[in-house]
């Protein structure tokens, strides 16, 4: 039972941050150095990832009507401008998805650990600070995910694959500077963020359930399943509350608070733990 409960805590960690740039991934570690599972490193490593289709389960569910492009009951039997989409979220995806299956195993050996992500919370919180004091004023060039163009998709790609290789940077965080510094608004920035989990996340999960098999203990599949579920739900709150917040506010609170983390979470290992 104290390990389903630890599941859940972790479940709504992960549908918080998995969406807020503040780094889902940097929260698991840091939580997992604080408050452990007591399971195998193998299920471990796989859990911290494949928790997060519960996440992605709910970006599929409130933008089905944006992402599925195939209308069965239209005469139009295929929207291509979600098809057009489509194309973008894979070109965007290529750089970390290569990266990912060439180097995953030795990523997460060498740089998977609270040094890595204190430093990356606090890097990239300077850069958001930086990127949206250099905004201030402007008006985006690209105001909706639909005028995304390949070479934009690309781009942004480019910047989710500093988060595929440094664990901290948030992968929404790089993605959403990323696009800001290119013209995207704040609102079509975050949207294309949603989309691009999508592949991401399931590809990642594939290849960590092949990993680790599907050879799970009754308590193991407790644990996913609930982790998986919370980060679900939570996820519908936060990916609401986002795209609301976005409408009025910038991203500078998510920099503040990243810096604040790393510097809290460097202070504490390095003095306190040590």
């Amino acid at each position: 039972m104290a390990e389903i409960l630890k599941a859940a805590l972790y479940g709504i960690v992960e549908g918080i941050t998995e969406w807020l740039p503040v780094s889902s991934t940097g929260h698991m570690i840091l939580l997992e150095e604080i408050l452990p599972m007591d399971v195998s490193q193998e299920f471990w490593n796989m859990f911290l990832v494949v928790v997060q289709l519960g996440a992605i389960l709910a970006v599929v569910l409130m933008f089905w009507k944006k992402i599925f492009p195939f209308r069965l009951k239209e005469r139009q039997k295929v929207d291509w401008k979600i098809m057009s989409l489509w194309g973008k979220i894979v070109a965007a995806c290529l750089p970390a998805a290569v990266v990912g299956v060439l180097f995953d195993d030795w990523l997460e050996e060498h740089l998977y650990n609270y040094w890595v992500v204190s430093v990356m919370l606090i890097v990239v919180g300077i850069v958001f600070l930086i990127v949206e004091n250099r905004n201030k004023g402007a008006r985006p060039v690209i105001r909706r995910t639909d005028d995304l163009t390949y070479k934009a998709a690309l781009l942004i790609g480019l910047f989710q694959l500093v988060a595929a290789v440094f664990p901290g940077t948030s992968r929404s965080g790089a993605t959403i500077i990323g696009a800001l510094m290119i013209g995207v608004s704040r609102t079509a920035a975050a949207e294309f963020t949603f989309y691009l989990a999508i592949p991401v996340m399931f590809g990642a999960s594939f290849l960590k359930l092949l990993g680790f098999g599907l050879a799970f203990t009754g308590q193991e599949l407790g644990i996913l399943l609930t982790g998986m579920a919370v980060s679900f739900l939570v996820s519908v709150f936060v990916i609401r509350f986002l795209m609301g917040y976005i409408k009025k506010h910038d991203f500078k609170v998510f920099g503040w608070y990243r810096i604040a983390l790393g510097a809290a979470v460097l202070l504490y290992f390095g003095v306190f733990a040590a």
